[in-house]
């Protein structure tokens, strides 16, 4: 869940090297806008544009929103919320928003600062005493703003298997066991997009309210703004709720539905629902500065202007890289960094204020152009980032005055590249393998219930013939495990759809006892919060405490 060209952070990451399979053949009626508004001069040819963007990026189904100056410039659906049924999406359909929820998790924090409840500036641990970091600097120093900008120390990633794709930790019990998870960087020396700490804040809004979160959200910004069809996790999701089916490419190439997740452990970091229709007007507040129209069409304040000025204004500075492909130059920024829950960089001139979100399934971005009051939401139905960030461009091209561009084929390009460059790596591997060699154990051996301080416990089985693996507090984290070479394995998911097998490497004392398994994901393209390479799994006789 998060932003990047490649693998917008967070949770789950946007790989761009998903395989360019065409989609199932449809009807002619699956093609079909679902809006009765004229596209205004500016965005002629854009509903051909995103049509093209899902038929080169695989994508079933894509709902853009765009607004200018307080008013719906253009709000409509564009292919299939569900390739079962054949439903199509709308601007009501929802899509999880992943991160895209953290904006809202800073304006709640914005919401309390304006009312004395709390300040930016607070120790964390002055309102959630019990709160522990690895680091006791870090923990005694931790402020709530830190917790918004991903300076932590924490590695990218850090900790997402607490909740990731989905654990039965509380979120105060994925909060605690923080304590353990090591600290890979300096505290405030350099961005490292994390999850975490978002559930945290969570828990922070809360202790300073009095209410749940999802109270709090409700009561305090979804109610007061009309967003009546938006939801806090997804069990929360109402019969008759037009939601979107996600989808995913298992191993990569074969479209399939993903699961609906609850992220109901780090709600703060990723838990909303939405359609493009509510997020409009979650992107006029914004444009307005913090400002909305109540029901009965009086002007009411969400959050102030100068809380407002400090979510979009940069807490940590991010290198700005090259292009991954010629195509893509024009698009990159002179600066990045991130605020408050938000990104901020450049585009032709134009400051930008976004985020994307990355769920399994569902992948999307919201953008603001303060300075030409213009917002621009996509959303869409597989986890393909290339495709919102195409329709993003197009429309921004288009809102700005700015010439076209072909950004399908741009990121097609990037894509290629991305794909070939994870098809070296696999070589790598290929050739670098002893593919006679043998484990130093028995099978038998290698079976055992490990344990990792931070994640907790994993067991490894034999079952007939084979080894099979089982992260305890994730069902979805189940698969058999391979013999790779010497005492290395690969487990392999047994839900393909995850993109996420790993190398499991055992380490032997010289008395031939396992000292311990690591494990590394297998291909470039998995997403980082399958941060497999921070456990340390130790057998039963090191066992350490919680």
């Amino acid at each position: 869940m998060g932003g990047g060209w490649k693998r917008p952070a967070g949770i789950l990451a946007l790989a761009l090297a998903v395989a360019l399979a065409p989609l199932p053949p449809a009807s002619a009626q699956d093609a079909v806008i679902a809006s009765d508004a004229a596209v205004p001069p500016a965005l002629a040819g854009f509903d051909a544009f995103v049509e093209k963007t899902r038929e080169t990026f695989d994508v079933p189904g894509i709902a853009v929103a765009i607004v200018q100056d307080g008013e719906i410039v253009l709000e409509r659906g564009y292919g299939l919320r569900d390739l079962e049924t054949r439903t199509p999406v709308g601007p009501h359909t929802l899509f999880a928003i992943a991160s895209n929820t953290k904006a809202f998790t800073s304006a709640s924090l914005s919401i309390l600062a304006d009312e004395g409840e709390l300040s930016l500036d607070d120790r964390v641990i002055d309102h959630l005493p019990w709160f522990r970091m690895a680091d006791p600097y870090i923990t005694r120093e931790m402020r709530i703003r830190d917790l918004l900008a991903h300076r932590s120390g924490l590695g990218l990633g850090a900790g997402d298997l607490l909740y990731w794709p989905t654990t039965d930790y509380s979120t105060e019990e994925v909060a605690r066991r923080l304590r353990e998870v090591p600290i890979d960087g300096s505290f405030r020396g350099q961005y490292a997009y994390d999850n975490i700490l978002y559930g945290v804040a969570q828990l922070v809004i809360e202790a300073a309210s009095g209410q749940s979160y999802g109270q709090f959200l409700q009561q305090r910004i979804l109610g007061p703004l009309g967003m009546e069809a938006t939801r806090f996790n997804s069990d929360a999701l109402r019969a008759g709720d037009e939601v979107a089916t996600g989808y995913a490419k298992a191993d990569f190439k074969d479209l399939q539905p993903a699961p609906r997740m609850a992220w109901a452990n780090v709600s703060g970091a990723g838990g909303l629902y939405s359609s493009v229709h509510d997020m409009s007007l979650w992107m006029r507040l914004q444009l307005a500065g913090g400002t909305y129209r109540d029901a009965a069409g009086s002007e009411q304040r969400l959050f102030s202007e100068k809380r407002q000025q400090a979510m979009w204004t940069v807490v940590t500075p991010r290198a700005v890289g090259k292009a991954p492909v010629p195509e893509l130059q024009a698009a990159m920024p002179n600066f990045s960094g991130y605020g408050e829950g938000w990104n901020l960089s450049d585009y032709r001139g134009e400051k930008l204020v976004w985020h994307t979100g990355g769920w399994p399934g569902m992948v999307s971005r919201l953008t603001l152009v303060p300075e030409r009051d213009i917002g621009i939401v996509v959303l869409t139905n597989a986890e393909v980032g290339s495709a919102f960030q195409a329709v993003t461009l197009r429309a921004l091209d288009a809102m700005l005055g700015a010439p076209a561009s072909d950004w399908n084929a741009a990121f097609a390009a990037a894509l290629a590249k991305d794909r070939d460059e994870a098809a070296e790596d696999w070589k790598k591997h290929l050739a670098a393998r002893d593919a006679g060699s043998r484990p130093s154990l028995p099978l038998a051996g290698y079976a055992a219930t490990y344990r990792d301080r931070w994640y907790g416990d994993v067991a490894i089985e034999q079952v007939d013939d084979r080894l099979r693996m089982r992260f305890l507090h994730t069902p979805a984290l189940r698969g058999s495990l391979e013999h790779w070479q010497h005492d290395t394995f690969i487990v392999r998911w047994d839900e393909r759809w995850l993109n996420a097998d790993a190398f499991v490497s055992f380490a032997l004392d010289p008395d031939g006892k396992i000292r311990e398994a690591r494990m590394e994901a297998i291909s470039p393209l998995t997403d980082f919060s399958f941060d497999f390479h921070h456990l340390r799994l130790v057998p039963p006789a090191e066992k350490q405490t919680d």
